[in-house]
């Protein structure tokens, strides 16, 4: 009588490794990376509505007149935000399986609210670049949706809700990178006593830059400033 043998498949290096908390932070760190590096550009894009309608009409003409590259590029942030949100989900998961007896009373020593806050606000920023994306980029969100984005931005701005709700869409990207890019760093293994103090500044001036320039758009038209 011969025995019943079962085969279990066998995982690759890369895949134990994508499978694990310490690929899974590597997996989040390269995403995020890729992620602030385009908050950055589009920052710096959308803040030449300050020098007119012809210099932001042109950039974001600029933009579109590579439509495969643009839409290659939409494509891909799409899916590092996706991963990004997935993967902080499943370390989560993980950390609640290794511990799933809950401490009787929950410190917070040496957190900050933003690393505490980290998973609810990705979930929330992600959705709002949809929303974003549905606003300026499709127009379906949009009363008064023109090929002028000029005026779309200026119009979509002038409408109260819309902009409190960017404001807080980027106060919770600043609490969410003001940690993420820090931790993006020390999971890509570039954690030093030396460097520590400087790359934590880096994080919060870099966060402080993004957020002011963000937020300065909707404030200033609604401020009428920009018109």
């Amino acid at each position: 009588m011969s025995a019943v043998t079962t085969s279990l498949p066998v995982r690759s290096e890369d895949e134990a490794f994508l499978a694990s908390p310490i690929g899974k932070k590597v997996v989040m760190a390269v995403t995020g990376a890729a992620l602030f590096l385009f908050v950055i550009a589009h920052m710096l894009g959308n803040l030449q509505i300050f020098m007119g309608r012809d210099k932001l009409n042109a950039y974001a003409e600029l933009l579109h007149h590579n439509p495969g590259a643009l839409w290659t590029a939409r494509i891909g942030l799409l899916i590092c935000a996706l991963l990004h949100v997935v993967t902080a989900i499943q370390l989560a998961t993980l950390r609640s399986k290794a511990r799933p007896v809950a401490y009787i009373k929950k410190g917070n020593a040496g957190s900050s609210y933003a690393s505490r806050t980290m998973l609810m606000s990705g979930p929330i920023v992600l959705a709002f670049l949809i929303y974003h994306l549905l606003h300026f980029t499709f127009g379906s969100a949009h009363p008064d949706f023109r090929n002028d984005v000029y005026h779309n931005v200026v119009s979509g701005f002038q409408r109260v809700p819309v902009s409190i709700a960017y404001i807080v869409a980027m106060v919770l990207l600043g609490l969410h990178l003001n940690h993420g890019v820090w931790s993006m760093f020390q999971s890509l293994g570039v954690a030093h006593p030396r460097y520590t103090p400087a790359l934590k500044k880096f994080a919060m001036a870099a966060t402080a830059v993004i957020v002011a320039g963000n937020v300065s758009i909707p404030l200033s038209v609604l401020l009428g400033l920009v018109k």
